[in-house]
């Protein structure tokens, strides 16, 4: 099991660009949770990011930086 890190301020906003740019995604000039949210959608997840107070996705990269209760 990969071992995840909270990321938060400009080495999550790094991480997203990186992320969206692998994407094909042009986040350019966009706030880093819609950034977040467009690339869960193009990957298929639901754009849940900060939106949730709970999760159960294990499996999502953003899960420790999000905030959401892990249940």
């Amino acid at each position: 099991m990969v071992k995840k890190k909270l990321l938060k301020g400009s080495p999550l906003s790094a991480y997203a660009r990186k992320k969206a740019t692998t994407l094909s995604l042009d986040g350019k000039g966009m706030k880093l949770a819609d950034l977040v949210w467009m690339i869960q959608g193009k990957e298929g997840h639901a754009s849940c990011f900060k939106r949730e107070k709970a999760c159960n996705h294990i499996d999502c990269c953003w899960q420790l930086s999000c905030g959401a209760n892990m249940g």
